[in-house]
């Protein structure tokens, strides 16, 4: 598939969804195009129809409240991955590169089948703490077969 990864679709996560899917599908990013830079979504949509894309990835939340972009995005018949990248930082880069590269592979096969248009929001992964990472004092909690310290 002919992928689009719209304008504020940060550079890391480019590099690493072009690395992933190298071997499989063709991955553009908007500032990568001669003349497609700074393209209004209103027409970003038409103009990725007219050049092949069959897919635009996008972390906009509010294109979808928007009446003249949501029909655009209709009218191309494309279809539109978004997926959240709701904190600053390393952190929300982290997750949602993890969001984004744990589900784009399972997602485009399904879209390669798909008999129309589908829009896809990606989940994310918790940001919590306690759902990402555990950390374990062995003196408190020692794991099984951990060594016993003499008294």
């Amino acid at each position: 598939m002919k992928l689009l990864l719209d304008e504020n679709v940060p550079a890391p996560i480019t590099s690493t969804v072009r690395t992933l899917l190298r071997r499989s599908h063709d991955v553009q990013h908007v500032i990568d195009l001669p003349g497609w830079s700074g393209t209004k979504d209103l027409h970003l949509y038409g103009k990725a129809k007219d050049a092949g894309f069959e897919v635009v990835v996008t972390n906009d939340a509010k294109q979808m409240n928007r009446k003249l972009e949501v029909e655009a995005i209709a009218k191309s018949g494309l279809h539109r991955i978004q997926y959240p990248h709701r904190q600053n930082g390393l952190a929300g880069l982290g997750l949602a590169m993890a969001t984004v590269c744990a589900a784009l592979p399972s997602v485009l096969q399904e879209l390669s089948s798909a008999d129309g248009q589908r829009l896809v929001t990606l989940k994310g992964i918790d940001p919590g703490r306690e759902h990402r990472y555990g950390v374990r004092d062995p003196a408190v909690d020692p794991p099984k077969f951990w060594p016993q310290q003499a008294a």
